[in-house]
């Protein structure tokens, strides 16, 4: 098991406070593994199995606690004393109304709450006006370059690329790891997107064209690191002979968004210091699934890398926009608190003209706020204090 602390780093300075702490990531991406290394926390910090309670509600056992009345009752039934309970509820959407018994727990009773979900509705639904102001949360990605390298013990630096390659084709769903052979490793893909299709697509939102909704999710998952409008996406369709509104489109899109499957970035104006509407780049979660949407197509390396940026720069705990400036692109702008840093990705500095490409794009940037271009060159580029690095060497520095 790889201890997540990156996450855990983040989240102990809550363990003892009332605000509900929420975890929110794609399904099996290491939520409730989390919450286990949480618990593990708490028991080497002397707290006693009785004032810690878990519920996973995928769990058929607790079927019948899903109705917010009866989780009420049986967890008011399991605090016998005025000590601090610590409660862990996993996959907590599965509970109607869970809101209002999250916050009836966090009000009324000496408890610290955890909970987990699979999509970003988790806490944008009408009733989350009943927590608002009353929690933190976190957002959980699949394991990153730099956790696989760890649970695999790579530590040798020859081996790296070799894992890179897999990490690219196969992506870092931690469970994927058991499984041995490519075979079973797609297998393992296939159930979890269809489970994500299903449960938090279209049963969540009553999806009754399943055939559009597909084409949408392949169309976006087989062009990572794209720039896509809902006019654009409409003009796609009518030319393939599928008629579709662009209401229809935003809505699709969003509900994509909402099950983790995608993100999506905004294009921030750097010289108006505004967001822009209109156009937004999507990154896929997990590049696994791209692999297993786009067999038999060829291998779009740059944007692979772009993705996996965009994924190691969100776990980092950036918010991150694509940097829109005259004639030109910054492939990301991250900032962390009073932190920022711009990045641009590429495969290889191939030739002079790419190197001034990728270099020259930062002559327009005024401020002094570390620039990078990161590519998979082994030679050091760096100049004018613009910092090359190796994108392996980079997913390594934590």
């Amino acid at each position: 098991m790889v201890i997540r602390e990156r996450y855990l780093k983040l989240i102990r300075p809550f363990y003892n406070q009332d605000l509900i702490k929420v975890l929110v990531g794609i399904r099996r991406s290491g939520k409730s593994v989390i919450l286990t290394q949480i618990i593990d926390e708490l028991k080497k910090d002397k707290i006693d199995d009785k004032h810690i309670i878990y519920i996973n509600f995928e769990d058929y056992d607790y079927e019948e606690y899903t109705n917010p009345k009866k989780l009420n009752l049986y967890i008011k039934e399991k605090i016998t004393d005025n000590k601090k309970y610590y409660l862990f509820f996993d996959e907590i959407q599965n509970v109607i109304s869970w809101e209002k018994v999250i916050n009836s727990f966090r009000a009324t009773q000496n408890t610290s709450i955890f909970i987990t979900g699979s999509n970003s509705d988790l806490l944008s639904s009408d009733l989350s006006t009943h927590i608002a102001g009353r929690y933190v949360s976190f957002k959980i990605t699949p394991f990153t370059f730099s956790e696989v390298c760890t649970l695999l013990k790579i530590k040798e630096k020859n081996k790296y690329k070799t894992i890179f390659k897999d990490y690219i084709k196969w992506g870092g769903m931690p469970q994927r790891f058991m499984q041995t052979d490519d075979i079973s490793k797609k297998t393992y893909l296939n159930d979890i997107y269809d489970s994500i299709i299903i449960k938090d697509i279209v049963r969540r939102f009553n999806i009754k064209d399943i055939d559009l909704l597909n084409r949408i999710v392949t169309y976006i998952l087989t062009t990572p690191s794209q720039t896509f409008s809902p006019d654009s996406l409409k003009k796609y369709f009518e030319s393939v002979s599928r008629g579709v509104s662009l209401e229809t489109l935003y809505n699709y899109l969003d509900y994509i968004t909402r099950a983790n499957l995608i993100s999506k970035a905004e294009r921030y104006d750097i010289r108006g210091k505004r967001i822009l509407t209109g156009k937004y780049k999507y990154y896929i979660t997990d590049l696994g699934f791209t692999n297993i949407l786009s067999e038999g197509k060829k291998e779009q390396m740059g944007a692979c890398l772009e993705n996996i940026v965009y994924n190691e720069l969100i776990s980092r705990g950036y918010n991150v926009n694509i940097g829109n400036i005259e004639s030109g692109e910054i492939d990301f702008i991250a900032t962390r608190f009073d932190e920022k840093i711009y990045i641009q990705v590429t495969y290889l500095l191939t030739n002079k003209e790419v190197v001034r490409r990728e270099f020259d794009v930062y002559k327009k940037i005024e401020d002094n706020y570390p620039k990078y271009v990161l590519s998979m060159d082994d030679f050091d580029f760096s100049e004018n204090g613009i910092i090359h690095k190796n994108i392996i060497d980079w997913l390594l520095d934590n």
